[in-house]
């Protein structure tokens, strides 16, 4: 069964590699999505530290590292005349809040100065409780550790990491609330930015009050954000996993892998739909 899994999966990425070669990418902002580093757990997320060093150091060696400030000021615009045109800006941001943002990928990042974005799903942290798959949340100390460094800029993920597109308006302006609540009152940064629990966006309802607490907000979709059209409130992001290693990792860094992308969704779907979480 595990064998047949990774084969599947191996045909996925060498499909979607052909399907980008029909369907570029346009330019623009490549945001890559992590949610965990040390390979403290058998998940698809939890990446070696030694893959994401090397996954940064590539970043850092081309220039290609930008923060989600300077990222959101270039999507407004035209696209810029010094922007690359392969591959083009990276923004790299992490879901959840685990411990090991701190721990094992703060110091890779500071090696290398990669700016960075942590959404947070605040109620984890709060109350000290686990996150799936023996996830260890961060401390709200080690979240002010992170932000000393200037390079990282919190965001907000909800409270409890509740899937927005299945509860109504009232609870979904509690968790955005609750959510930014406990990051002033503990990190005293006022969150900007948003990020969708598994990447799926919200009833048109729920979006508005997105829309109205936040100047962006991420959802999935392995490609590029275009200049100069971009929603910055459904802004693409580009998940990382343990297989990619560094051939499709590159490959996404480009703006590319989109089909993977799609299918992924397509079985998540599936996979989530009696989920709250």
């Amino acid at each position: 069964m595990a064998g047949a899994r990774v084969a599947s999966q191996a045909a996925v990425k060498a499909t979607s590699v052909l399907a980008d070669q029909v369907w570029r990418p346009p330019r623009g902002v490549v945001i890559v999505l992590y949610h965990r580093v040390g390979a403290r757990t058998p998940t698809a997320v939890d990446l070696p530290a030694p893959l994401f060093d090397e996954q940064m150091a590539w970043l850092a060696s081309r220039g290609l590292q930008i923060s989600i400030d300077d990222a959101l000021s270039s999507l407004a615009g035209p696209v810029p005349s010094d922007a690359p045109s392969d591959p083009g800006p990276v923004v790299v941001t992490f879901d959840d809040g685990t411990a090991d943002l701190v721990d094992v990928a703060l110091p890779i990042l500071s090696q290398h100065r990669i700016p960075a974005v942590f959404y947070l799903a605040t109620d984890f942290i709060e109350h000290s409780r686990p996150f799936p798959n023996d996830g260890v949340p961060l401390s709200w100390a080690a979240v002010r550790e992170a932000v000393s460094t200037g390079l990282v800029t919190i965001g907000s993920h909800t409270d409890t990491h509740a899937l927005l597109d299945r509860v109504d308006p009232a609870t979904a302006a509690a968790e955005l609330d609750r959510s930014r609540t406990l990051i002033e009152d503990n990190v005293g940064v006022t969150p900007l930015d948003f990020a969708y629990p598994k990447a799926v966006a919200g009833t048109a309802e729920v979006e508005a009050l997105v829309r109205a607490r936040f100047r962006s907000a991420a959802v999935g979709g392995c490609r590029p954000n275009p200049y100069g059209r971009a929603d910055l409130h459904r802004l693409t992001r580009s998940a990382i996993q343990v297989n990619d290693g560094m051939r499709y990792f590159e490959r996404k860094a480009r703006g590319g892998m989109a089909l993977e992308d799609r299918l992924r969704r397509i079985v998540n779907r599936r996979r989530y739909a009696n989920a709250v979480t």
